[in-house]
């Protein structure tokens, strides 16, 4: 029988490295992103079959439309990973913008249940599935400035527990990833298009990449029936907390 993943987040960074580490494993994949041009380039480079849903992951009217139109041989998904979020931003509480405020929160709350609800009804008629949730080391450790941010990544960390518990009685696995520094376009999103502070981020030290989590995820997908990486903290090196970075 095939195997089938869907990928949030597809059309770049870790969505991106976690789409091409699940087909060399053999499974074909529902690729999700904003931008259909970056998931068609994907596509191109893939070994197995894909299928592109291009929305806002935000958008709930969005989402139950792309999700209505995918054809029979596609509707049995394996596995879900919800990857798709962002971070807007870097201020105090009391000059937070609202528009950054909301972009978070309903990207990475509301769009992962969002595209959760589409998918788990079918998981729960077959009694099997794994759903992988993006958190990030924000989720677990507030630092300053990251006040709604972390709070986003918070909640993921709190739906992860609460999914594990409901879909427990379905034998469906419920797992998430919390990386610490990764270089994507992560911080080029947060500061707005402003490279040399992206970039600055990064500086002085060897930081995640891409390939580096979906490596993790991609062992969370083959581990053994009986095995679950639950709740699985992902630091570069010389990352020792949140806030706190050894650099040269």
């Amino acid at each position: 029988m095939e195997k089938i993943a869907c990928i949030t987040g597809a059309s770049s960074g870790i969505g991106w490295a976690t789409a091409q580490a699940l087909a060399k494993e053999g499974y074909n994949l529902i690729l999700c992103g904003r931008r259909m041009e970056r998931l068609e380039a994907l596509q191109s480079e893939l070994p197995t079959d894909s299928y592109l849903l291009a929305f806002d992951v935000s958008d709930s009217t969005a989402v139950k439309l792309a999700f209505a139109q995918l054809p029979a041989a596609w509707q049995q998904i394996n596995v879900l990973i919800n990857n798709a979020g962002n971070a807007h931003g870097m201020s105090p509480i009391q000059s937070g913008d609202e528009a950054d405020w909301d972009a978070m929160m309903n990207s990475n709350v509301n769009g992962l249940l969002y595209v959760s609800q589409a998918i788990i009804p079918g998981m729960i008629a077959r009694t099997s599935g794994h759903i992988i949730n993006l958190s990030s080391i924000a989720g677990k450790q507030i630092y300053p400035n990251g006040n709604v941010y972390c709070a986003s990544k918070a909640a993921v960390e709190a739906l992860t527990q609460g999914m594990r518990l409901d879909l427990n009685p379905y034998r469906i696995k419920v797992s998430s990833i919390a990386p610490g520094a990764v270089n994507t376009e992560f911080s080029a999103v947060r500061f707005k298009g402003d490279l040399d502070r992206a970039n600055a981020v990064y500086q002085g030290f060897s930081p995640l990449v891409a390939e580096d989590v979906a490596e993790v995820i991609r062992y969370m997908v083959m581990a053994p029936a009986h095995v679950n990486l639950a709740d699985v903290l992902l630091l570069p090196t010389a990352q020792a907390s949140a806030a706190m970075i050894k650099r040269d």
